[in-house]
C-alpha cells in the first residue's frame, strides 16, 4: 500500500537514498533540504508524488508549516524520517561552546522539533511511524565527536520515551543506528581537525583514519534504504536497529562490555540501597 513519507536532509547521503527508495517503491514523499534547489530534481523525475520543501530543522515554524503542507498536499502523513544531521571531528578542548550548541541544535533539537510537529497528526489518526536516524556513535562515544555523540545519545533517550508514550495510539518509533556508509558524511560535509598536539594519539589518529576511510566504508546507502522500507512495512518493527556490519559488531562488543562491567561492580551498585529489615 502506498504511503506518505516525510524525509529531512534529502540533498545527499542517506536522506537522498531513503527518498529515492521510497519513490521507486511507489510512495509519495516530501523531500526537504535547507536549499530546496538541491532537491528540485526529485520533482522533475517523479512528478506530483514529490513535494520539495526548503526546511531548516531547527526552525519550529518552518517544521510545522512543512508538515501541514504535506498533509494538505497528500491528505495525510504516514512516515517521518528524521535524518538531517552532521558531525564534525575535533577534541572537546578545542571545540567551542558555539560549535557544541550548533551540532546539538541540528542533531537533537531538529529531531524533537519535527517529531512534535508531526505527533498530533499521528495521534489523531492513531497510526504513523517515526524513524529517528541516530548513529552507532550513540552507543560507543567515538573519539573526536563529542557534540555529535551527545546529541545522538539525546535522540535515543528522547525516542525511547516517545515510543512508550505513543504506543497506545498505534504510533511506531524506530531508532536507526548507521555505521559507516559511503556518503558525503565523512567527506566535504564534515570538518576534521586534529587539534592541539597533546591529542595526536587520540583525536589526531581518528582524523587520519577518517580521511583514509572515506570512500571505503562497508555501508551501501541503497541497501540501508531497502532496510528502512522493509521496517516501514512491518506490523511490529523494532525500537532500535543498527545498520551495517561495522555498526553491528561495534554495538555487540560495546553492549557485552557494559554488561560485564555492570556485573563486576554489582555489589557496589546495590550497596547504595537502604539496608533491608534485619540486616
Amino acid at each position: 500500500m502506498s504511503q506518505i513519507w516525510f524525509i529531512t536532509g534529502c540533498s545527499r547521503g542517506l536522506g537522498r537514498a531513503f527518498a529515492v527508495a521510497a519513490l521507486e517503491s511507489g510512495h509519495c514523499v516530501t523531500v526537504t533540504a535547507r536549499n530546496v534547489n538541491e532537491v528540485a530534481d526529485f520533482r522533475q523525475k517523479y512528478g506530483d508524488r514529490v513535494l520539495p520543501l526548503s526546511l531548516d530543522v531547527t526552525n519550529e515554524s518552518q517544521a510545522k508549516d512543512a508538515v501541514q503542507s504535506t498533509i494538505k498536499t497528500f491528505g495525510r502523513l504516514d512516515v517521518l524520517v528524521n535524518n538531517a544531521g552532521y558531525g564534525n571531528v575535533a577534541p572537546i578542548e578545542d571545540t567551542s561552546l558555539e560549535e557544541f550548541r550548533a551540532q546539538i541544535e541540528t542533531n537533537l533539537f531538529g529531531v524533537i522539533i519535527l517529531t512534535k510537529a508531526a505527533l498530533p497528526h499521528f495521534r489523531e489518526r492513531r497510526s504513523g511511524h517515526f524513524f529517528q536516524v541516530s548513529s552507532i556513535a550513540a552507543r560507543i562515544g567515538p573519539i573526536g565527536r563529542a557534540p555529535y555523540a551527545a546529541a545522538k545519545w539525546g535522540v535515543e533517550g528522547f525516542s525511547e520515551t516517545l515510543a512508550k508514550e505513543v504506543a497506545p495510539f498505534g504510533v511506531k518509533v524506530t531508532i536507526v543506528e548507521p555505521g559507516g556508509f559511503r556518503t558525503d558524511f565523512a567527506g566535504a560535509s564534515t570538518s576534521l581537525r586534529e587539534g592541539r598536539p597533546e591529542y595526536e594519539e587520540t583525536v589526531g589518529k581518528t582524523v587520519r583514519f577518517q580521511r583514509e576511510y572515506n570512500g571505503k566504508q562497508p555501508g551501501d546507502p541503497a541497501r540501508a534504504a531497502a532496510a528502512l522500507l522493509r521496517l516501514a512495512a512491518e506490523r511490529d518493527p523494532p525500537l532500535r536497529i543498527v545498520l551495517g556490519s561495522d555498526a553491528y559488531n561495534a554495538a555487540e562488543k560495546n553492549d557485552l562490555t557494559k554488561i560485564e562491567l555492570a556485573r563486576k561492580w554489582k555489589d557496589v551498585s546495590i550497596s547504595a540501597d537502604f539496608p533491608k529489615v534485619g540486616e
